[in-house]
């Protein structure tokens, strides 16, 4: 069986899907392994740190891509992409299936297997293949680092012979895995920090990481499916809102991560809030590429807004492609060891939860019941 590790074809992904080493792994195994050149490059691992591990580089990109029996990649699809895929071939990655469920349809048309790192679920036996929380922890630490460096202010409290420097206040909003990430961080820095979630369950992560926890009362279950918060009502939002204003206004950096997967981010900093910041204040926002918790947020841009910078960073993994890789190769070889037996073969199991959940497409059929609804939502 041929696996083949692809060239990522967007400027701004810098990821790869495996790492030398653990191809040197899968190898061992006896798998044949394909590396399309320079694969590695843009994450300082070599053509040559391949080969070593025993890896093939293969420079005919159409060729890799047409004879691979499972074809790994890191990013979305980009245009052409599906074409060059042999029909009954497999394709893991991360590729947006409920953000673009068109590509779904179209690997379904084309008889592809794909299997999407995003709905691996989230089960404790799940946890070693569980990319988006690998690559979520990396976001969260970087934009804990974006509002050290970009605030005018000292992150710590410091004592000097010219007097005692007050530790900046940070509020992040959402603890899920980033946001988690980020509040640790940003008391490793030295910050006092707030943080708020609508799920009430995580307050103890919070306040184990040496945050104190926003506590706002829902009358509503806030929770869905995987642990993930929930989409809650507008008069939810409204009382959540109500209640962060204050601690917005006295925050000198505000950090969002909150994300409903295939939907649009919820507007947690609306422009009044904005207006109560002081001068000089930041909001990172991490849910950018989904529209933003912060009204005023540009994907990629800092914006300025009555002397309140709003960073929209997007793909920060990729800003760390070494650790981002290793990681995200960790994951996708721990998935690989679902599908393959002892004989080298691929052997898809439905019945395993998690090879199901990750499967988007086979055969010519959507699997997914709500890839299956957002197609419909979209027409």
């Amino acid at each position: 069986m041929k696996i083949a590790i692809a060239k990522e074809s967007h400027v701004n992904e810098r990821r790869v899907a495996l790492i030398p080493d653990v191809v040197a792994k899968l190898v061992k195994q006896g798998l044949e392994i394909e590396v399309e050149a320079g694969a590695g490059e843009r994450a300082f691992y070599s053509d040559k740190a391949y080969e070593e591990a025993g890896a093939k580089i293969v420079a005919d990109t159409a060729a890799l891509w047409r004879e691979a029996d499972v074809l790994l990649k890191v990013g979305v699809l980009q245009e052409g992409e599906i074409e060059q895929l042999r029909e009954g071939s497999v394709l893991i990655g991360f590729l947006n299936p409920l953000g673009d469920p068109a590509i779904v349809g179209r690997l379904a048309e084309k008889k592809v297997t794909a299997f999407s790192m995003e709905m691996v679920p989230r089960t404790s036996r799940a946890q070693v293949m569980d990319a988006l929380s690998s690559q979520a922890n990396i976001g969260g630490y970087k934009a804990a680092l974006i509002a050290a460096t970009a605030m005018p202010k000292f992150f710590p409290m410091l004592t000097t012979a010219a007097g005692t420097i007050r530790p900046a206040k940070v509020l992040v909003m959402g603890a899920g895995v980033a946001g988690l990430q980020a509040i640790a961080t940003c008391r490793r820095l030295g910050a006092v920090v707030e943080a708020f979630d609508i799920r009430p369950e995580v307050k103890e992560q919070v306040e184990s990481l040496g945050a104190k926890f926003v506590d706002v009362t829902l009358e509503e279950d806030t929770v869905a499916e995987g642990g993930y918060a929930k989409e809650i009502s507008e008069e939810s939002k409204q009382r959540t809102r109500e209640v962060l204003c204050d601690r917005v206004a006295a925050s000198d950096v505000v950090i969002t991560t909150a994300q409903v997967p295939g939907k649009k981010a919820p507007v947690l900093v609306t422009k009044a809030m904005l207006d109560g910041m002081k001068p000089g204040s930041f909001v990172v926002d991490l849910a950018a590429e989904q529209g933003g918790n912060c009204e005023g947020t540009e994907a990629g841009k800092d914006i300025v807004y009555n002397g309140v910078t709003i960073i929209g960073p997007v793909n920060l993994p990729s800003t760390m492609p070494v650790h981002a890789s290793e990681l995200y190769a960790k994951n996708i070889s721990a998935l690989l060891k679902l599908m393959i037996n002892k004989e080298n073969q691929l052997e898809l199991n439905f019945e395993d939860e998690i090879v199901a959940g990750a499967c988007i497409a086979s055969m010519g059929e959507i699997r997914n019941q709500r890839v299956r609804d957002a197609l419909a939502v979209a027409g």
